[in-house]
């Protein structure tokens, strides 16, 4: 078992019931089909056995969360060297609550969990694809500090619009809290 098995996180968040009914737990073969079939339920798309193992592989970095004891939401990164030097970025495979989830601070206790996580480890940079008519996707990860840093043309190729925008934050070396 690695760091972070079982471990379960209460928040400090105040206001909405939410937050104290939920805690996170790492990715890892035993569970990853509870993954599975969140992203089935979230996404318009079907990932393949690759964004599982990387989600599976960058350890702390990939959390369930859960809702009295229900499996509710999920954030899958992938940790890649940036081109050109050895610094490393996060990359948001996916973030996601199941609608009737959502509201309750869990998905801000996922993406706290990885800005904290990223300032432990001294990375400075994360980054993501939403696509371009996610409204409130990008609404959400602007309250964050993600700032739109380019958009890709027929970036997806079965859904429509096919288009989407990379949103970038970078990170201090304390992450903020909202």
């Amino acid at each position: 078992m690695g760091a972070g098995d079982g471990e379960v996180a209460k928040s400090k968040e105040k206001g909405g019931g939410g937050a104290e009914r939920t805690s996170l737990d790492g990715v890892r073969d035993k569970n990853v089909m509870q993954l599975k079939k969140l992203n089935t339920a979230l996404f318009p798309v079907r990932y393949n056995d690759k964004y599982y193992q990387d989600a599976i592989a960058s350890k702390d970095f990939s959390k369930l969360a859960y809702y009295s004891d229900i499996c509710v939401g999920a954030i899958a990164c992938r940790l890649e060297k940036k081109e050109g030097g050895g610094a490393v970025r996060v990359y948001i495979m996916t973030l996601g609550v199941l609608a009737p989830y959502r509201g309750l601070g869990i998905g801000t206790k996922l993406l706290n969990h990885v800005f904290d996580l990223s300032a432990k480890q001294n990375i400075s940079e994360i980054y993501l694809h939403v696509q371009t008519n996610n409204d409130d996707a990008i609404a959400f990860y602007k309250k964050f500090g993600f700032e739109i840093t380019q958009t890709i043309h027929n970036y997806y190729m079965n859904i429509t619009p096919p288009d989407c925008y990379v949103l970038t934050k970078f990170i201090g070396q304390a992450a903020t809290k909202k």
